[in-house]
């Protein structure tokens, strides 16, 4: 994901209706069990996600499938009420939206139905991405998660030893995720997108 700063900005835990009227306006930040995390992702964290953004937009134009990547917007998981993600990048399943609650008045998902694909960009708040988020995103229904760790920075037990960047890619069975980590020249094979044609050093080098 992005960068958290080191002290929780509220003193008290906020609901996701607490939340949504002081921070909901701002891209910025997100809500993790009642916590608010402010979000400063540094100019490569944005490169590579900009890069796998531009990637799949690809995928998607060439297969005129109803999909599109979000800008803004909140994944609000329906089983709790102090959470509300930010992915780097979500892929969205237009044609599944008219079953979302709030998503006529404003830009929050609730079903994983909706979520074809999520991808987050790995900073110094780590463990949301390799723990809460597998976790979460597996109850959803989300069928792909890209970790995309371009530093190197998850624990030991998630990269391995000794730690370099990583591209993990999290394919839904039976409801759990099944993880492949990848690095340097070996080739994604991605079900949502079986035509995308990367490496994980493309991904995690932002192209370069």
């Amino acid at each position: 994901m992005t960068i958290a700063i080191n002290q929780p900005i509220q003193q008290q835990p906020l609901n996701f209706e607490e939340f949504l009227a002081r921070y909901g306006s701002d891209n910025r930040y997100e809500l993790i069990d009642g916590e608010v995390f402010d979000l400063e992702p540094t100019g490569l964290h944005e490169e590579v996600a900009a890069f796998i953004t531009t990637k799949i937009c690809v995928q998607i134009d060439s297969t005129d499938l109803p999909w599109f990547v979000l800008q803004r917007g909140l994944l609000r998981p329906s089983n709790t009420g102090m959470t509300a993600f930010r992915p780097d990048v979500a892929v969205i399943d237009q044609d599944e939206l008219i079953q979302e609650p709030l998503w006529s008045e404003q830009s929050i998902l609730t079903l994983g139905s909706s979520i074809k694909f999520v991808a987050e960009v790995v900073s110094s708040n780590w463990q949301n991405d390799y723990a809460r988020k597998v976790e979460d995103y597996a109850v959803l229904g989300i069928p792909e998660y890209w970790i995309a760790d371009y530093a190197g920075l998850g624990g030991t037990r998630h990269i391995g030893k000794p730690k370099q960047p990583t591209l993990s890619i999290c394919r839904l069975v039976d409801g759990e995720y099944e993880i492949q980590q990848l690095r340097g020249n070996q080739a994604i094979a991605s079900p949502t997108f079986p035509g995308l044609k990367l490496t994980a050093e493309q991904v995690l080098r932002a192209g370069r």
